[in-house]
């Protein structure tokens, strides 16, 4: 049997600001967890998971927070949300910058026929949100 994904995490330093971008976002983020340190939400009917966690140093006891210096305009990892549309993508960048979220990239359409924009969470993880154009 291959390996298989089975939980997507994301260390945040402020669970109350990344809860509140995450339901901006549309995930459907159980009541009450911006009072939790781990907060786990079930991604569809296949049970994976996507986890944010602020207390890491509670599983790892050698964690310590990086201070970045100048922020880069790369990112390592992106998560990808995908929004089935074009004008969906569209909508949601444009709520989300609105709220004062950072865009890194306005939605823009590939040359194999999705829409995509990229767009900061509040700890800088870089989310790429995809759509069909139609095209």
């Amino acid at each position: 049997m291959a390996l298989e994904l089975f939980m997507v995490g994301l260390i945040v330093k402020d669970m109350g600001r990344a809860i509140e971008f995450y339901r901006r976002l549309g995930l459907a983020v159980p009541e009450g967890s911006e009072e939790q340190s781990h907060v786990e939400i079930k991604m569809g009917r296949d049970g994976f998971t996507f986890f944010l966690d602020s207390r890491p140093d509670r599983w790892d006891a050698q964690f310590a927070w990086e201070e970045q210096g100048e922020q880069s305009k790369g990112y390592r990892s992106v998560l990808e949300f995908y929004l089935k549309g074009q004008e969906a993508v569209e909508a949601k960048y444009a709520e989300l910058v609105g709220f004062g979220y950072q865009g890194v990239r306005e939605p823009y359409q590939t040359v194999f026929g999705m829409c995509f924009a990229i767009i900061n969470d509040p700890d800088g993880n870089a989310l790429l949100l995809s759509g069909d154009t139609g095209k």
